[in-house]
């Protein structure tokens, strides 16, 4: 909790303080892996901006384990506070900053064509091993860096063109796979708990891919 509260009130001090010494103010609207994202930018140097923004979007897909197949539900939400410097007199900038981080992910076990659940190479029957399901969780502060084009708040104003393509780092995920409703014998139930347990780190293993997740945006800024 501390940590979110850091992350929030940064964004909220970063902002603030360039508003205060700058008269300029852009504005964008990006769409990218992300998701939907709006931002604000205020110049803070003459080739430093502070951006702060804002990204959402929910997605469902299909994926598997090596044993068990999955409906999963991702959720992105993020509140960027970033740094855009621009070494050069092109549109041309390097980025930085932190990332509150609310993406996550549910899982759902789906049973095979048979009706049944192969788990630590052993069958369950579905319909009486009951809901096997999970979420997939992320540390909410993490680390950007990035490159990318466009300056919402430069000289000549009006609209402009914005990209980013970077890294976000948001660390090993946090799996949390359980099942419910089992109505087989307790001796079931008590293997099919330590098998799901099994699982939950092959879980882990496939959500691990996301630990560094690509940021690709694109969109049009518009200087007030």
């Amino acid at each position: 909790m501390q940590k979110n509260i850091l992350a929030l009130g940064l964004i909220a001090g970063l902002f603030s303080a360039a508003a205060v010494q700058a008269g300029d103010l852009g504005a964008s609207a990006e769409l990218g892996t992300t998701g939907i994202g709006a931002h604000l930018t205020v110049p803070v140097q003459p080739q430093l901006n502070a951006r702060v923004g804002l990204n959402y979007l929910d997605y469902s897909y299909s994926g598997a384990t090596s044993s068990v197949d999955y409906d999963f539900k991702l959720k992105l939400t993020t509140v960027d506070a970033l740094l855009d410097y621009y070494p050069t007199s092109s549109n041309f900038r390097l980025t930085g900053g932190l990332v509150y981080n609310g993406n996550k992910i549910t899982a759902n076990a789906k049973s095979n064509a048979t009706g049944s659940y192969t788990l630590n190479n052993k069958i369950y029957d579905a319909a009486s091993a009951g809901k096997i399901d999970g979420k997939i969780d992320f540390r909410k502060v993490a680390p950007y860096l990035g490159i990318g084009w466009g300056n919402a708040v430069a000289q000549d104003g009006g609209w402009g063109f914005t990209s980013d393509l970077g890294v976000m780092f948001q660390g090993s995920p946090d799996t949390s796979l359980t099942n419910s409703g089992c109505t087989a014998l307790q001796a079931i139930c008590t293997d099919l708990a330590n098998s799901v347990a099994v699982e939950n780190v092959s879980l882990a293993d496939k959500a691990s891919k996301f630990k560094a997740y690509p940021v690709l945006r694109v969109g049009l800024s518009y200087k007030f």
